[in-house]
C-alpha cells in the first residue's frame, strides 16, 4: 500500500501547502495522512483512495492552520518560499504546462493573499479553485453543507479580489528582474535616488524572522521608509566590505534574491530570501524577506 500512497504525495503536499502556507507543516501533514491510511484505512480499499486521502489531508491542514492562527507569533508571518513545486494534478506526467499551472495556482503572492481568509474560507477556496474539486466534493471533504460551501467560496473570492487585480498587473520575469537589479545596484552604490526610483510610492516591506532572527516587527510602508530600511540593513552587513553570495531566480512566480550573508551576531541571519512583487510599470510594490531557518528548507543555497 505504501507504493500506492506515494503516488499521491505530490498532490497531497500541494494541498497541505496551499492551506497552511508552510512547506515544513505540509511534509508533516502528508506523513500523518499516510500513517492514518496505514493504521486506519477506509473500509473499502478497493476503491480509489484519492478522495479519502484528500479529505484527511484537508482537515488536518485546516486544523493546523487554526492552531497557527491562535498561536502567538513574533512579527509578521510569511509563507515558506518553495523552489520546484510538485505538479498537483492527478497525473504524474502532465509535463511543463502542468508545472507552470502549479506555480500560478500556488504562487507566493497568492499564498500571501490567502492570509486574509479564515481557515474554512481558505480550505474551501484551495479545494475549489486550486484543486478543481466540485462543490459537492468539497462539502464532503470538509464536512460542510453544499450551501455553506457556496457562501464560503463567494466570500473568499470577494476577499481576494484585490489580489486578482494585482496579479493581472504583475510584471513579467524579465521586467521584474531588471527592477530588482536597479534596486540592488542603488543599495550597493549608495544611490538613494536610484533605490527610490525602483520603488512604488506605496511599496511595502514585510520581514519574517520567526522570533529567531532580527526582523522588522511590523510591515514597513512607503518608498522612503522601505528605502531607509534596506539601505540601513545593507550598510550594517556590508559596510566593512564583507562579501555575500547572491543568486537571483524565480521562486513561486516572483523574482527572488537568495542570499548567503557574512556572519554577524547570533541574532543576524546568514541565509535569507527576498521575494519581489513588481508591477507592470517596472517598479517594486512589495518585498517579502524570509529569514526563519525552518521556512527556508525548500530553497537551494550555494555553499
Amino acid at each position: 500500500m505504501q507504493g500506492e500512497l506515494e503516488r499521491h504525495r505530490p498532490r497531497l503536499w500541494g494541498l497541505c501547502y496551499g492551506i497552511t502556507g508552510s512547506a515544513a507543516d505540509a511534509e508533516d501533514l502528508v506523513q500523518e495522512t499516510f500513517v492514518r491510511a496505514l493504521e486506519r484505512p477506509p473500509a473499502d480499499t478497493s476503491r480509489d483512495l484519492s478522495p479519502w486521502l484528500v479529505t484527511v489531508a484537508a482537515n488536518l491542514s485546516r486544523d493546523a492552520l487554526r492552531r497557527r492562527k491562535r498561536a502567538a507569533y513574533v512579527g509578521p508571518w510569511l509563507p515558506d518560499p518553495v523552489e520546484d513545486l510538485p505538479d498537483i494534478g492527478e497525473a504524474a506526467d502532465e509535463g511543463l504546462e502542468a508545472r507552470y499551472a502549479t506555480i500560478e495556482r500556488l504562487g507566493y503572492a497568492f499564498l500571501v493573499a490567502l492570509e486574509v481568509l479564515t481557515p474554512n474560507q481558505r480550505a474551501v477556496l484551495v479545494l475549489r479553485d486550486v484543486f478543481d474539486l466540485s462543490t459537492e466534493e468539497t462539502a464532503a471533504a470538509l464536512g460542510l453543507s453544499i450551501a455553506n460551501v457556496k457562501v464560503t467560496l463567494h466570500r473568499a473570492r470577494g476577499a481576494l479580489s484585490p489580489h486578482e487585480a494585482t496579479a493581472r498587473d504583475r510584471a513579467p520575469v524579465d521586467v521584474a528582474t531588471l527592477a530588482v537589479q536597479r534596486f540592488m545596484m542603488g543599495l550597493v552604490t549608495g544611490d538613494v535616488d536610484a533605490v527610490l526610483a525602483a520603488l512604488e510610492g506605496d511599496v511595502t516591506a514585510t520581514s519574517d524572522g520567526g522570533g529567531e532572527f532580527h526582523a522588522a516587527l511590523r510591515v514597513v510602508r512607503g518608498a522612503d521608509a522601505v528605502a531607509r530600511l534596506h539601505a540601513g540593513l545593507h550598510k550594517r552587513r556590508f559596510g566593512d566590505g564583507a562579501l555575500a553570495r547572491l543568486a537571483m531566480r524565480p521562486i513561486g512566480g516572483l523574482v527572488a534574491l537568495v542570499a548567503t550573508l557574512p556572519p554577524g551576531t547570533p541574532r543576524e541571519a546568514t541565509r535569507t530570501v527576498l521575494l519581489f512583487d513588481v508591477a507592470r510599470d517596472g517598479r517594486i510594490r512589495a518585498i517579502a524577506t524570509v529569514l526563519a531557518t525552518r521556512k527556508l528548507r525548500r530553497v537551494r543555497f550555494e555553499a
